[in-house]
């Protein structure tokens, strides 16, 4: 959960909001959600202990091509798009160095607002750092496990110490807290939160990861639960922590707009040395994150693949290393384009085409608690159905005010589901043509 969105959409937030008071409840809202959506899947979870999360809830309970279209979707919006996003939030941290690769500088662009493609210093080192890692992988899982296992020790070490010293001596100023920043939104406020919630959503993503894993879970009643709602806490905790460093650290005016907002921060905490150290460090931290997308990513388009949901060549094994390197060069190739797209771009893209699931596997609740021998958490059924009612409303609300204030994006993720059924449909009828041949024959 601790990923790209808390080091990059704060500054974004101070810009679209402009009030302290609703930044910080914007933050808390998210932990709230997100929350409620861990306890309803560790309901869903319990009764399907089969891993794959939304694949199998969907599946259950609207049929397969649902089932297959989360799967389809979770390639491009899962892995691929917040790749593309890890990798150049590392070029914006970078940046605090060598400035070409700032998100700013632009050395060509076509279109305007969110929905542009633009290439600059920042594309061209997010793709170097895509195919660094791309390359890591390609040669055997082993290594790209131990890069992983020293970038996240070393991420959560950075975070602790920021959060520490930044609070203990840092330069800060706590007058900071009731500055509020001139709006660049002209959109209502009412209509704006919504809007700006998709960055939040998509900073806390991974709330639900728990249940991929339900069946290797021992005693999944118990632990289950724990896990989502004592994870999902935590990290609000977190979040909320980092966030009262950031705007102790620079009030919201200084905060609009910035994405490498960890470097804002340090340097004005401890100076521009110290904020160096700190910015490099970050920098690595997003590494990690880049690597486990790249790791992980394919070998779920692998798997996909080889039960017929995806692309026939995604199946393929290299000899020699035994790694899915059609699926890593898939995966690495859509991400190195999506990085030709803006920062708030991908984040609206992934946070409106995972809500959507979401709130779809919240609402089976509502027909799976109909079945006979169904388990009812405690916690779910606690003032039922508040909680999942609460759940649909939110998202619902982030799905229509997305579809009215940024249609050409959210039409993008509805194509992109869309084409997700029409694949399937094609692979029912390919398949159904060749055992009527075989039968033939």
């Amino acid at each position: 959960m601790v990923g790209t969105g808390i080091f990059t959409t704060p500054g974004y937030l101070a810009r679209d909001l402009g009030d302290p008071k609703l930044y910080f409840a914007i933050w808390l809202l998210g932990g709230f959600v997100a929350l409620i959506g861990a306890l309803c899947y560790s309901e869903l979870g319990v009764n399907f202990p089969s891993s794959g999360g939304e694949y199998v809830f969907l599946t259950q309970a609207y049929g397969p091509v649902w089932g297959f279209m989360t799967g389809w979707t979770s390639f491009a919006a899962g892995f691929a798009a917040p790749a593309a996003a890890t990798a150049l939030a590392f070029a914006d941290y970078c940046g605090y160095f060598f400035p070409v690769f700032q998100q700013s500088n632009v050395f060509v662009q076509l279109g305007s607002g969110m929905f542009s493609l633009q290439v600059g210093g920042a594309q061209i080192l997010a793709c170097s750092a895509l195919g660094v890692v791309t390359i890591a992988n390609l040669f055997g899982v082993q290594r790209a496990v131990a890069l992983q296992t020293v970038l996240t020790g070393l991420k959560l070490g950075v975070i602790a110490t920021f959060v520490v010293l930044g609070l203990a001596v840092g330069a800060g100023n706590w007058s900071n807290f009731s500055l509020p920043a001139i709006r660049e939104s002209s959109v209502p406020l009412s209509s704006q939160f919504a809007i700006s919630l998709f960055y939040v959503y998509v900073s806390y993503s991974g709330w639900n990861a728990a249940t991929y894993v339900a069946e290797e879970l021992r005693d999944p009643v118990k632990n289950l639960p724990l896990a989502l709602a004592i994870g999902t806490g935590l990290v609000t905790v977190l979040f909320l922590s980092l966030n009262l460093v950031f705007v102790y650290a620079a009030p919201l005016g200084a905060m609009k707009g910035v994405v490498a907002i960890g470097s804002l921060a340090s340097a004005r905490l401890f100076g521009s040395q110290v904020g160096g150290l700190f910015s490099a460090l970050i920098a690595i931290a997003l590494l990690a994150m880049l690597n486990a997308l790249m790791t992980v990513g394919p070998r779920v388009a692998y798997a996909m693949a080889r039960n017929g949901a995806f692309f026939r060549a995604a199946a393929k094994v290299d000899p020699q290393w035994r790694t899915p390197a059609p699926a890593i060069l898939m995966q690495a190739t859509v991400a190195m384009v999506m990085t030709l797209t803006s920062l708030p771009s991908l984040f609206f893209f992934i946070g409106f085409t995972l809500n959507f699931f979401s709130v779809l596997s919240v609402a089976s609740l509502f027909l799976f608690r109909r079945r006979p021998g169904w388990k009812r958490l405690r916690p779910v059924s606690w003032l039922w159905p508040l909680q999942p009612v609460l759940f649909i409303v939110v998202g619902t609300w982030m799905t229509i005010f997305g579809l009215t204030l940024e249609p050409r994006i959210a039409i993008a993720a509805c194509l992109l589901i869309g084409a997700g059924a029409v694949f399937y449909r094609r692979q029912l009828k390919g398949a159904a043509s060749w055992q009527s041949s075989s039968t033939a024959n």
